[in-house]
């Protein structure tokens, strides 16, 4: 996309955006970099043609496109683009705005009527996404990006969204750990015609990790009833009733982007219900679980899930969850880059916790030692990420972390670092 300014000069510019709901942090094919922690603090971003902030509109070369944006408290917000070549450009602040101080429940539109630039659908063709970050503190962007002299869009240093999500996890880490947030929208870049570049999001393979067969209570769904005529629904059982909290959550999680399609139906699972989802892009498999007596589901993905069912398998056969852990009690959360240079995964389950690194694998914790351990900061502390299980150490429960262990003794936590 390039930036038009009036009869001066043109940038290029490719962005790509999506909105979200505030509460809880949450995991979807879009995520670029996502706070682990709760925040009251909202931003929801979306373009001209896409209104709800939930779609991947089509958009061809030289076509215009407006941007919206909103935050629910007075926030600093920064608007990231990152085009189907990696390419990563500053949208907002710019030097045509007075300011990029964003006043509660105001929505703003980009470019504003009479603004002395425009955006322009340029290519190349393909997914383009915007990152949407806002903050309640002015950010440092300076080993990110420069305005040269009578520039009125920023130069960009670095290129792809793992560089700027790295970039930008180290820019935030000041930040009270409730001070920021994010949202991500998309667009595509292209036409109708079939073969078309448009960047579509790619799937995980059809076969993948089922728990073991249990007629009546096991999560598992005949090949006949896997591959149905017609699509299942989020939370539809087999008598053609919904499952509200199912299809509540799907809808929460923007699940035709972070859970793909069902694969099979809500199903008992021990005193609750399980659907299983194809998955997208490099989360792979995905879950939802209700909890029996519970107002809302949740989900579960890729290689939490996987460590998750072999937990069931070991302890039960997998007819219902594993105890250490429980029903899943929020949505998987994506942690940016730590202290250590390492990002990963946290599922929150009623009994315990998951924390999943492609570094070190997939472990859980609970009891006194999660709550000192997340009392720290979780992996975003000294400690780091857990490398291997919880574990019974002379009696009393012990962790080993990247950055430190807790031991309890005498029935009392002890933090030690390396």
């Amino acid at each position: 996309m390039h930036r038009n300014v009036r009869g001066i000069l043109t940038l290029t510019s490719l962005l790509g955006l999506s909105a979200a709901s505030a509460g809880p942090a949450k995991i979807t094919a879009q995520s670029i970099i996502v706070n682990p922690v709760e925040t009251k603090l909202d931003v929801q971003v979306w373009v001209n043609r896409d209104a709800s902030g939930k779609g991947n509109p089509l958009y061809r070369k030289g076509e215009d496109l407006t941007i919206g944006l909103k935050t629910n408290q007075d926030a600093y917000v920064y608007l990231f683009n990152i085009n189907a070549n990696g390419v990563v450009d500053l949208f907002f602040p710019n030097n045509y705005e007075e300011s990029n101080f964003v006043k509660a429940g105001v929505t703003r539109i980009f470019p504003t009527k009479g603004a002395k630039y425009t955006f322009t659908v340029g290519g190349p063709n393909g997914q383009d996404k915007l990152l949407a970050l806002a903050s309640t503190r002015e950010l440092d962007l300076d080993d990110i990006a420069t305005f040269a002299e009578n520039q009125g869009f920023a130069e960009v240093r670095l290129k792809g969204q793992e560089n700027l999500a790295r970039a930008l996890s180290i820019v935030v880490n000041p930040l009270p750990a409730d001070g920021w947030t994010t949202d991500v929208a998309t667009f595509r870049v292209g036409t109708e015609e079939k073969g078309s570049a448009t960047g579509t999001v790619s799937q995980t393979p059809e076969n993948s990790t089922q728990p073991v067969t249990q007629p009546q209570t096991q999560p598992r769904e005949t090949e006949k009833e896997q591959t149905p005529t017609t699509q299942i629904q989020a939370g539809e059982r087999r008598d053609g009733t919904i499952d509200r909290a199912m299809a509540e959550a799907y809808d929460r999680l923007k699940g035709d982007e972070s859970l793909g399609a069902a694969t099979t139906y809500a199903v008992p699972w021990g005193d609750g219900w399980w659907q299983k989802f194809k998955g997208i892009g490099a989360y792979g498999d995905a879950v939802l679980l209700h909890a029996n007596g519970s107002s809302r589901s949740y989900a579960v993905h890729g290689r939490l899930l996987e460590r998750y069912l072999a937990m069931a398998r070991a302890e039960n056969g997998a007819t219902r969850p594993p105890s250490r852990l429980g029903w899943a009690a929020g949505d998987e959360k994506v942690i940016p880059r730590n202290p250590y240079g390492t990002s990963g995964l946290y599922g929150f389950f009623q009994n315990g916790a998951l924390y999943g690194t492609e570094k070190y694998g997939t472990f859980w914790l609970q009891g006194a030692v999660l709550k000192t351990y997340q009392g720290l900061g979780g992996s975003g502390s000294f400690l780091g990420f857990p490398t291997r299980d919880q574990f019974l150490l002379n009696g009393g429960w012990a962790a080993d972390f990247e950055g430190g262990t807790i031991r309890t003794i005498g029935g009392v936590p002890k933090i030690y670092r390396k």
